[in-house]
């Protein structure tokens, strides 16, 4: 069973106002209703820019996700932005537990499992990432690494709404580093998550699995092509039109 595609781009902390402006402009040209109407597409952009992107891209068929979301409700917690602040303007998606906030932030598997459930409940689909460090590859742990962190939030993908949980596996030794998993070591990985959320009880078969790590319209073509692996999330790549758009039309089904 192949799901319908997913390709979400992470602007990470990168804009101003007239660039962004120029990016989104760009998107709505390339990417016409008929790419749309195959795919789903979205973009996550700095918190600041959340409220201009999304009327930026009002009635694009583009969708608009938060890069980060609380871990508590409404109250105390100062420069935090909660799910329901999010739900309320209107954001569609929130990446939870990227690989960076995990490391400069120290974000854990107990966080990352707070957070979705907090942007389960109000509504919004999260985007749940998991990989492992390249000493951990080394030291054969990808497989112990990873199941530790679906386990973590396997009890919330087995009650979720399918359509609105994804998880990205991103390698974190291929994050800005211009190397790449192979379709198949991703193909490998990707089928290792469907089987342990099935394990865990959760639809699996409908649960869409997405590829982060430097994809670039060279490569997306060939991982996009894997069983396993329903689009992509986009990091440098994003902030480039012609490229985000080339990903995009990668991901189509052929």
């Amino acid at each position: 069973m192949k799901r319908k595609p997913l390709v979400t781009g992470n602007w990470k902390m990168n804009g101003d106002t007239v660039a962004n402006r120029a990016l989104l402009s760009a998107l709505r040209s390339a990417l016409d209703a008929e790419l749309l109407g195959r795919i789903d597409v979205c973009v996550c952009p700095p918190a600041p820019y959340l409220v201009p992107v999304a009327a930026a891209l009002d009635g694009s068929g583009i969708a608009v996700g938060a890069q980060n979301v609380a871990a508590w409700d409404n109250g105390a917690y100062t420069g935090e932005v909660s799910a329901t602040m999010l739900a309320d303007l209107g954001i569609a998606w929130t990446l939870i537990g990227h690989s960076e906030r995990r490391a400069l932030l120290g974000e854990t598997d107990a966080d990352v499992a707070t957070k979705a459930q907090r942007a389960l409940a109000v509504g919004l689909g999260v985007i749940v990432c998991v990989g492992e460090t390249l000493a951990q590859r080394e030291g054969g742990e990808t497989e112990s690494v990873i199941g530790a962190q679906i386990d973590a939030i396997a009890a919330l993908a087995a009650k979720a709404d399918p359509a609105r949980f994804v998880v990205a596996y991103e390698p974190v030794w291929a994050i800005g580093t211009g190397k790449t998993a192979t379709p198949e070591q991703a193909q490998d990985v990707h089928a290792a998550i469907r089987a342990r959320l099935d394990r865990a009880g959760a639809p699996a078969d409908r649960i869409r699995l997405l590829y982060g790590g430097s994809v670039k319209p060279a490569s997306a073509q060939a991982l996009f092509r894997m069983a396993d692996i329903d689009g992509g999330l986009i990091g440098g790549a994003a902030l480039v039109a012609d490229d985000f758009a080339a990903i995009c039309r990668a991901a189509v089904p052929a």
